[in-house]
C-alpha cells in the first residue's frame, strides 16, 4: 500500500480508543431455513477475539476461515541486510517469525486457530502484515502471507502463497518476493515502495489462485505447483492507484482500489473489470476506499468501502454498497469501523471483518442480513 495509506494508524490511534465499544451488537449463529422479509439491512457481530482480520472465505465444512495479521510481541528494529529496503516513511519493520493466523469460526460464531505459525510484521508506523486473505482449491486451504521477506524483517521466508495442511503445518508453494524483485511493473511509485510488495486479497478461479499486490499495482496468476504470470500491470494504465480487492465472474475480474490519502481524489476511487486480451476499463467509479468486492448469488456487485467523505481512515465510516446496473451505488450497510474485507455466506449474508487495523484485541467478525427488495 501507499506510505501515505499506511500512515493513518499513528495520526487515528487516540480516536480509535475514544470511541471503542461504540456499536452494540448481538451475536446470532446462522440461521437456518427461510428468513423473515427485511426492509433495511441488519448488521450484528457474529464472531470476536479476532486479531487484525483480513481476508475471508468460507470452507467446503461450512466453517468460517478468517486471515489475520495478527498480534503480540516483534523482535526490536534488526532486519536483517536487504538489497533494497522499504521505504523510509515505513522502514524499518520489526517481525517476529510467528504470530500470523488464520482462525476458523463454526456456525455459532466460536472461533478456533488453525495455525499461528506464519510471519508477523510490524511497520514504523505500527501497522501490522500477517496473513492477508485465504481460500480453496479442491478442498484444499491456501494463504496468501503478506508479511515475509529481507525487508520486512522476515530473511528466512518469502511473501508468497502457502498451501496449509490439516494439522496447522503449512508448506509455501509461489515465492512472490521472487517473483516481484524479477517481474517490475511499468511505473512504481519510487517515494514508496516495498520490494516484497504488500499482498493483500485472493481469489480462487477454477483450479488457479489470483492475487492483489497493492504498492506495486498488479494482479497476478499463482498455480497449485507454484508458477506465477502477471494477468495485469494495473500500475502501466493507472498510475499508484493502490488496487486491493478482486472479485471473477463471467470471465472478468474485477479491481477495486484504495487511493492515496489525499485530499484531492476522496471519493473518486474505482472497481476496474479485467478482460483478458482487452484494456482496463472503469466498471463502477466515484466510490471511496475499496477494500472488498464480491457478487451476490443473483450476480450483483457490492463494494468494501473502508471510509467514505474524508482523507484519512475513521471509525463509524466505513460501508458497503451495491452496484446498480445503471452504474451508480446504492448504500446498503453503514457503521462500520475499519473494515478489511468481506465474503458472502451460504446464507446469502455478507460478513465483514471489522477493526482490521487500529487498536488490539476489537478484532471482530460482523454479519450483514440485506434488505429484500427487487431492483438493479
Amino acid at each position: 500500500m501507499s506510505t501515505t495509506t499506511r500512515g493513518w494508524f499513528a495520526r487515528s490511534a487516540l480516536s480509535l480508543f475514544a470511541i471503542a465499544g461504540v456499536i452494540g451488537l448481538s451475536e446470532p449463529a446462522i440461521a437456518e431455513g427461510a428468513k423473515p422479509s427485511r426492509a433495511v439491512a441488519s448488521v450484528s457481530q457474529f464472531a470476536r477475539g479476532l486479531q487484525y482480520p483480513r481476508g475471508l472465505k468460507f470452507g467446503p465444512d461450512g466453517h468460517l476461515y478468517v486471515a489475520e495479521a495478527g498480534e503480540g510481541p516483534t523482535s526490536a528494529a534488526n532486519p536483517p541486510p536487504c538489497d533494497a529496503k522499504a521505504g523510509p516513511v515505513v522502514y524499518p519493520y520489526t517481525s517476529s517469525a510467528t504470530g500470523g493466523r488464520i482462525s476458523r469460526i463454526d456456525f455459532k460464531g466460536r472461533r478456533t486457530t488453525v495455525t499461528d505459525s506464519f510471519p508477523r510484521a510490524v511497520n514504523a508506523l505500527g501497522d501490522a502484515l500477517g496473513v492477508a486473505d485465504v481460500t480453496f482449491v479442491d478442498g484444499k486451504l491456501y494463504a496468501l502471507v503478506a508479511s515475509g521477506g529481507c525487508s520486512h524483517g522476515v530473511g528466512s521466508i518469502p511473501s508468497g502463497v502457502a498451501r496449509v495442511h490439516a494439522d496447522g503445518s503449512w508448506q509455501m508453494i509461489a515465492d512472490l518476493s521472487a517473483y516481484q524483485r524479477a517481474n517490475r511493473v511499468a511505473t512504481p511509485e519510487p517515494a514508496d515502495f516495498e520490494p516484497d510488495g504488500t499482498w493483500y486479497s485472493m481469489i480462487a478461479v477454477h483450479d488457479d489462485l489470483y492475487a492483489v499486490e497493492p504498492n506495486h499495482g498488479e494482479l497476478v496468476k499463482i498455480t497449485t505447483k507454484g508458477q506465477v504470470s502477471r494477468v495485469v500491470d494495473v500500475s502501466a494504465s493507472q498510475g499508484h492507484v493502490v488496487p486491493t480487492a478482486v472479485a471473477h465472474r463471467h470471465g472478468a475480474f474485477f479491481v477495486g482500489n484504495l487511493g492515496e490519502f489525499d485530499p484531492s481524489v476522496v471519493n473518486q476511487q474505482d472497481v476496474f473489470r479485467v478482460t483478458p486480451g482487452a484494456p482496463l476499463a472503469i466498471f463502477a467509479s466515484g466510490l471511496s476506499k475499496v477494500l472488498g468486492v464480491a457478487f451476490d448469488s443473483r450476480g450483483r456487485l457490492y463494494v468494501l468501502e473502508m471510509t467514505v467523505g474524508q482523507q484519512f481512515p475513521a471509525p463509524g465510516l466505513g460501508r458497503i454498497v451495491r452496484v446498480t446496473r445503471h452504474g451508480s451505488v446504492k448504500v446498503v450497510a453503514t457503521g462500520l469501523s475499519l473494515p478489511t474485507a468481506m465474503t458472502f455466506g451460504p446464507d446469502d449474508d455478507i460478513y465483514v471483518s471489522n477493526w482490521g487495523f487500529g487498536p488490539p484485541g476489537m478484532g471482530e467478525i460482523l454479519r450483514i442480513e440485506l434488505p429484500d427488495d427487487d431492483d438493479d
